[in-house]
Parts: C-alpha cells; structure tokens; sequence
C-alpha cells in the first residue's frame, strides 16, 4: 500500500476510552462517522474522533488494521440490542460466581457486534480460578466467553457514576488515561490526609488532585517555608503559617510580640526588598556593613605601628606650628646641630 492510501484515523470504542488508530484507505470519514473495524474481540462498532487529516503522524505507533465498513443503521440497531442483552448476561454472570463462592466482582460485560464472544471484566484482591464459571457461561449463553482482570481506577470507569463533588466521574466522562497521584499532592494543598476523604469511588487517590498540583507548587514557591525568620522593617518574623488561597503569609514579630497577616506578594522577587530572610541579612548583608567600618577602625592602628621616620600627610597636617618647631630643633641636635654648619670637624673646640 502506497504512503498517500495510508491515512490513519483515531477511533474510540467508549465514550471516554482510549483512542485506537486505523487505516481510513478510500472512505471519505469525519468526527463523528461510525465504522466497523475488526479488534482482538472481534467485529465492532468505533466511533471517528480524530479525522484521517487530523492525525499527528509521531501519534500512530502501532501497525493499522483496515477500517472494514462505514457502519450502516443495521450496525447501529445491533449494537444496541447486543448492549441490553450484555447488562441481563451480566446479572447472571454475577449470580452464578456468587454461588460457585468465587472471590470476584464482575463489574462489566460486552458483546462484539456478530455476538461471537461476550467479554466480562473483573475485580478481583487475589488471583481467581475461573475456568469453570467461564465453562459455564459458555454453556448458558452459547457463545465465547472471556474473562479479563482490571483495576479499580478501570472498574470505577466501566461502572460510571458521581463522586461528592456533584460531577460525573472524570475517568467516565472526560479522561482518557489514569495520572500518577501520590499522598504528597494532597500534602502541597493542605488537604486533610484522611483516606476517605481524599479517595475516590474507586477507593484509590482523587485524580482531580492533579489538577491544581503546579499552580499550588508554583504559589508556594512564591512564600517562605512556615517557621522561618525573615527580616521585616519591624525586626525579625518568623513565619507562622501560609495561605495558598488567599495568597497571604502570617507572620510573628518576634520583638514586639504581635502577630501580622501579609501579601504574599510582598515577599515575591526572592522575598522582594522590604521582607527578607534573615540567613541573608546576617550571613550577607551585615559583613558588608561592616567591612567599611572596620577599614576605617584598622587605620589609625596600621599608623600607630609604621616604623620610624615614615612620614604621613595625615599625621604632620595634625601637628601645631610649636610641635613641628621642637621636633625640628631635635633633629638638628642628633644631626651635630648648627656647630656643623661652619665646616669643623667634629669634636674640635668652639671659640670663645
């Protein structure tokens, strides 16, 4: 098949399945358009929802199976009654594993469009010997029955359903795929860290927490950690408690003894330049303070130890006319004074 007959086309089975990639060949298909492809379960029924023009060529990873039809009404028709008559083989399936004392939930069952093979899906906290319940279907029903394990995040999406925000589960109605969630995002949004209240219908983490996790992370990347010092112009804080919500930071003034409610706004650009930490004004701020005053402290001690005779500006222009007349006549007396003027040797007689 050359590469301009090779046009991909993202199909979904459910409403918020996993999207399956499938060679469009001639059929002129649209968002929305219902086709009949051939599966591992089988002939179905999936719906278009990426156009044949639309695909990302880095999206399609898998080997494309033909698209076989453009589903007709007659396609329509029996995927809905196979849907009705899946829900009643589902009571009975569940039934029957009750009575043969089985540990499982059957939570789903399905039908592939030629009623060959009726698929059940299960829940289960330990591996399960179903051979003989499947034996048994098979007999009752008079078709292929295949018996597949899944998760509770995947048992809480085949059931379907609310949660206590009012909404229709995400898994259910919107998300494709399960996140990664972890009891630290609740943590990061100050969520009580009760099991039932953080879960979902399917016993296992909200997805939702995901949601606002960066702009929390973000939000406190923006305030200081609860029981640090900052420096403020009232003197040192430490800081008592945060709110991402409101955006404000409490602060205790450690001199005055008072508690004050602040902008985190306030603190951003690295605690900005009113509230700082106090690490920087000590480790950083106060020794560049004082280096100039130790410099001008160490000056007059360097002069105090100069050896003799060196001369400074700063010391003769502190000497009154008197001073400076002695030390100058004690000089000329080490130096033989004005008897060495007239050129005698030294030591000969003065004449009287």
């Amino acid at each position: 098949m050359s590469d301009r007959e090779h046009r991909p086309v993202g199909i979904r089975f459910r409403e918020a399945g996993r999207i399956y990639y499938f060679d469009a060949g001639d059929f002129d298909l649209d968002t929305g358009n219902y086709v009949v492809v051939e599966t591992s379960h089988g002939l179905e029924v999936g719906r278009v929802v990426i156009a044949p023009d639309q695909v990302l060529e880095s999206a399609v990873k898998e080997e494309l199976k033909p698209i076989i039809r453009q589903a007709t009404e007659e396609d329509l028709r029996r995927s809905r009654e196979l849907r009705e008559q899946a829900e009643d083989a589902l009571r009975q399936a569940k039934r029957r594993a009750i009575g043969a004392g089985l540990d499982m939930q059957i939570v789903s069952g399905e039908y592939n469009l030629d009623g060959s093979q009726l698929t059940f899906y299960f829940t289960a906290p330990e591996r399960v010997d179903f051979r003989a319940l499947v034996r048994e279907l098979s007999s009752h029903f008079g078709t292929r029955v295949q018996m597949l394990q899944v998760g509770e995040r995947d048992r809480a999406k085949l059931v379907d359903g609310y949660d206590v925000c009012g909404q229709r589960l995400c898994c259910a109605s919107w998300q494709t795929s399960f996140p990664s969630v972890s009891i630290r995002m609740a943590k990061e949004q100050e969520l009580p860290l009760n099991p039932q209240k953080i879960s979902g219908v399917c016993g296992r983490l909200y997805c939702c927490l995901t949601f606002e996790y960066d702009a929390y992370r973000e939000l406190r990347g923006q305030m200081p950690k609860v029981g640090s010092m900052v420096s403020t112009p009232a003197g040192e804080a430490k800081v008592n408690s945060v709110n991402v919500m409101k955006k404000t930071v409490t602060l205790w003034l450690t001199e005055q003894h008072q508690t004050i409610e602040m902008p985190a706004v306030d603190l951003q650009m690295q605690y900005g330049l009113t509230v700082r930490p106090v690490e920087l004004v000590r480790e950083i701020e106060e020794p560049l303070r004082q280096a100039p005053e130790a410099a001008t402290a160490a000056a007059p001690e360097a002069e105090a130890g100069a050896a003799p005779g060196e001369r400074r500006d700063e010391t003769e222009s502190a000497i009154t006319p008197s001073e400076g007349d002695a030390q100058r006549r004690r000089r000329r007396g080490r130096r033989g004074g004005r008897n060495r003027r007239g050129g005698r040797p030294p030591g000969a007689a003065s004449p009287n």
